[in-house]
């Protein structure tokens, strides 16, 4: 597997498996089970999804060594601050079955942030996170974060695919040594994504699937991705993508797909920030 390497020398996977919106804990079991099966070895959840359990299991069940799956789960708003993040974090890592995490990040960047990263950091140090990071957040609340603390983020997880391509905030992220993630790489269906013909004729052009190609524009970046999927034969054709490569050509076109506005969540807009701090889940 190709890997990335953050900020602190760890190694991070550059394909991963996203289980965001499997509510089903068996179905949510068996995906992850085969996904580590077919060779995934980044497994990415979060407390609100309500699925760690199910991955805990997968995990174990799978008999894959700890050491080489990297799991990553993450905070949410209801836990912001430093002594309830500590808490949440124990009762993510009992419900994951693990006795460490290889990166945890702030879901949101909403709440008491800074309280949050101050007990990541300790939690970093005592040895229990390999890496800390944050998702969604834009670049003005990441440099709020860095000057303010003495860990770096290694991690910023973001809305990313052809159609919200981020190529500045990549670059932002880039010059502070923070590694962009991709969630949402097949921009979950919007714009007709699979029956788009730019991506189209690329993906017969390699004999490769329209998602396949949208996979590996990504990982030509140097971006870290996660698809969903709950359909074994997808799961595996979604980690075939190594096997091929994206021509100049090919980058420059899908270029020309950039909106260069957020297409599922725009952390803009007043209202979803209310409905996302409101939204609370059961331990």
């Amino acid at each position: 597997m190709q890997t990335v390497t953050l900020n602190n020398g760890v190694e991070m996977p550059i394909l991963g498996f996203g289980v965001y919106q499997i509510d089903d804990e068996d179905v949510c079991e068996e995906s992850v089970y085969n996904a580590l099966m077919e060779g995934y070895r980044l497994i990415d959840t979060a407390a609100v999804y309500e699925n760690e359990k199910a991955v805990g299991r997968a995990i174990k069940r799978s008999g894959v060594p700890r050491e080489e799956i990297f799991i990553t789960t993450k905070l949410w708003i209801q836990d912001a601050g430093y002594e309830s993040a500590k808490k949440a974090f124990e009762t993510s890592l009992k419900k994951l079955q693990l006795d460490y995490l290889d990166l945890y990040l702030i879901h949101m960047p909403f709440g008491d942030v800074h309280g949050s990263w101050g007990a990541m950091e300790e939690l970093y140090r005592e040895g229990k996170i390999k890496a800390i990071g944050v998702s969604n957040f834009l670049n003005d609340r990441l440099m709020d974060l860095i000057v303010h603390h003495e860990i770096v983020p290694a991690v910023n997880q973001v809305e990313t695919h052809v159609f919200t391509q981020q190529v500045e905030n990549a670059q932002f992220m880039k010059d502070h040594d923070v590694k962009i993630e991709s969630w949402g790489p097949f921009a979950e269906g919007k714009n007709n994504i699979f029956n788009n013909k730019v991506l189209i004729s690329i993906a017969k052009k390699h004999h490769k699937s329209v998602a396949q190609v949208a996979l590996r524009w990504l990982i030509q970046r140097g971006i870290v991705a996660i698809p969903k999927s709950v359909h074994k034969e997808r799961i595996i054709e979604n980690f075939n993508i190594f096997n091929f490569e994206l021509s100049e050509e090919d980058m420059e076109k899908i270029a020309t797909l950039d909106t260069k506005e957020s297409l599922i969540l725009s952390l803009h807009d007043p209202e979803n920030v209310e409905h996302l701090s409101k939204m609370t889940f059961h331990d």
